[in-house]
């Protein structure tokens, strides 16, 4: 917000400004600032506070001079209290710095008990953090944390609107599992103490609220494609959820997931998709969240800067499945150690995606044509039967970070598909439809929101990337 030019001219920030705003304003400006207490230190007669208000990583150093403010208020200015502070910005003498409020008048809005306040002036251990999740934003980490998801998300949505992409709602709700592997969580309305049964002694499922079995989704894409089918371009951006028993630093049981779907497209065409689209939005949480970003280089991860820089500025290299295998068996065989196996037929994992990022390419890889089995029933079937038009592009320190495909747009052999992996083909009959009527060919990815917020910070826990966690036998926010 910019200053108020005022007779006799005195420069007025006006009420509700950002901290992050204040301290762009020049000496002299009068300003309110509210915020909550990070510090304060008293010095022969003078107070000094920190402020953050959380729209920026710079505090507010707040100065107030012995007999300004009446003494039961200053009683009060303790860490984590919120306050109201009125007063003029002055140059201020310490570094990192421009300017420091001297304080004229401070309203206590909320009382902290210091001696309770979990987050004092030290160090904390993100496990500790995780079990004060409902203070634990207030913290200079977790304030980068969001501030920096909060700008990809920005992003994300402005890279699809200004390519033409429809934004659409896929339903949290569903009646079918899109990747076939059984891990959902069932939603019902029956009394689990007194379940309906059926002559046979089975539950009675059409007494449910829905007359079926319903669950949380695991992915919007089977939405997305009706949509595609219709609007030609769509993206779908939204939580999902999976009840899978992990409880791995990878591993959420609801997260946030970004699928774009093109009509008229083959791999080809989302394998360019998804280069773009990693460059656009790495490159504006680099220009708009740099502070926070420099943060997570300092204290997280000193490799953040570079890499994701180096991500913004390189081609991706190509490479298929079959020549990903060969690459990974010949250094097996020149004496590196694998945890997991490396044969065709077996699905890359963390250490093998690291290697070809980091040591072979030194740069993202796109690797493609993946074997039936390991691949979802809905990747089209390339012309030799062994494999699928799949793609999972891989980054330096992560590894997959994009998982996507050309969609199987012929019924018969999508129908058999469905068979091949023991799915009810009648879960199903409106998604066959949409090959039935109109088909067209149509690609798409899934970008995990989390794990794109582990590659921006470098944090090490996908826990602390969202807001609230959910895993087995966490749920407490």
């Amino acid at each position: 917000m910019k200053a108020v030019n005022r007779p006799g001219g005195a420069n007025v920030i006006e009420k509700g400004s950002y901290i992050r705003d204040i301290l762009r304003q020049p000496v002299g400006t009068t300003v309110e600032a509210h915020g909550w207490v990070k510090t304060r230190r008293d010095s022969r007669g003078i107070h000094f506070i920190q402020m953050n208000d959380g729209s920026g990583f710079s505090d507010l150093q707040v100065v107030v001079e012995a007999g300004v403010v009446p003494a039961e208020t200053l009683a009060r200015v303790t860490t984590g209290a919120c306050l109201r502070v009125c007063g003029e910005l002055v140059a201020s003498p310490g570094a990192g710095q421009a300017v420091e409020l001297k304080a004229r008048v401070i309203e206590v809005y909320g009382d902290a008990d210091s001696a309770t306040y979990p987050l004092q002036k030290k160090g904390h251990t993100m496990e500790f953090l995780r079990e004060i999740a409902h203070l634990r934003a207030r913290s200079n980490t977790f304030g980068a944390v969001f501030r920096v998801r909060n700008v990809l998300s920005a992003a994300i949505h402005r890279f699809f609107q200004e390519r033409g992409f429809l934004y659409v709602h896929s339903p949290i709700l569903t009646t079918s599992d899109c990747e076939g592997a059984g891990a959902l969580f069932r939603v019902t309305t029956l009394d689990l103490m007194n379940l309906p049964r059926t002559p046979s002694g089975e539950v009675d499922t059409t007494a449910d609220f829905f007359g079926r079995p319903a669950y949380l989704t695991v992915s919007g894409q089977l939405e997305a494609e009706i949509f595609a089918l219709a609007f030609t371009n769509v993206y779908t951006f939204g939580p999902t959820f999976r009840a899978e028993q992990s409880n791995t630093p990878r591993h959420l049981a609801e997260f946030w997931m970004v699928e774009p779907e093109m009509a008229f497209a083959d791999l080809d065409d989302d394998r360019r998709l998804a280069e773009e689209f990693l460059k656009y939005t790495i490159g504006a949480v680099l220009e708009e969240a740099r502070d926070d970003l420099e943060f997570f280089n300092k204290r997280i991860d000193n490799t953040v800067l570079a890499t994701l820089e180096h991500v913004v500025t390189s081609g991706f290299e190509h490479v298929t499945y079959t020549e990903a295998i060969r690459l990974l068996e010949q250094a097996r065989d020149q004496g590196r150690q694998w945890e997991f196996p490396v044969h065709w037929g077996a699905d890359l994992q963390s250490e093998h995606e690291r290697y070809l990022t980091e040591e072979v390419f030194r740069k993202p890889v796109v690797v493609t044509d993946y074997p039936k089995e390991i691949k979802a029933f809905y990747m089209r079937l390339n012309d030799d039967g062994r494999t699928v038009r799949a793609m999972d592009v891989l980054v330096p320190r992560i590894g997959e970070i994009i998982g996507g495909s050309q969609r199987e747009e012929r019924y018969d052999i999508l129908r058999e598909r469905i068979d091949a992996q023991g799915l009810n083909a009648d879960d199903y009959w409106w998604y066959l439809d949409l090959r039935r009527y109109g088909s067209a060919p149509h690609a798409g990815f899934g970008l995990g929101l989390e794990r794109m917020m582990m590659y921006l910070t470098g944090m090490k826990n996908i826990r602390d990337v969202i807001p609230f966690a959910r895993a087995p036998g966490e749920a407490r926010f």
